[in-house]
């Protein structure tokens, strides 16, 4: 028990805490997000499996570049569109936003209306950016 009551050993205990809450982080976050893919993967998608490609920014955003073929369905849009985002529920879609950041909450929005597979573009418009692939504008 002296262990505990040794400040310095609790100034140990606190930092072995926060690090390991740190290393948790980015596997609690994925969970509320969903599945996601990076460039190469979302491209794959796009060229073999004919995947829909759904922009949620907001059409401002979208005539700034988007995706070649993407859909524009901004966020607080879906939900009137989600019903005619693909012909086919078993496509896949791909949901994309401008850093991945809020990708998650139309990930859940177009999981609950029955398509089978959503994912969400790491890095969002951003990354595909950077790595030199094409936008329409």
């Amino acid at each position: 028990m002296t262990f505990f009551s040794d400040y310095n050993n609790l100034g140990l205990l606190a930092i072995a805490l926060v690090s390991g809450g740190l290393l948790a982080w980015p596997a609690l976050t994925r969970r509320t997000t969903g599945a996601s893919v990076n460039i190469s993967e979302a491209t794959r998608l796009i060229n073999k499996h004919n995947a829909v490609v759904v922009d949620i920014r907001d059409a401002v955003e979208y005539a700034v570049g988007h995706l070649p073929q993407a859909k524009s369905a901004p966020l607080a849009e879906l939900a009137g569109k989600v019903a005619t985002l693909a012909k086919n529920k078993s496509n896949p879609i791909i949901v994309v936003c401008q850093t991945g950041k809020l990708s998650g909450k139309a990930h859940a929005a177009i999981k609950e209306a029955g398509y089978s597979e959503v994912y969400s573009l790491e890095g969002g418009i951003n990354a595909w950016r950077l790595a030199g692939l094409p936008l329409v504008k």
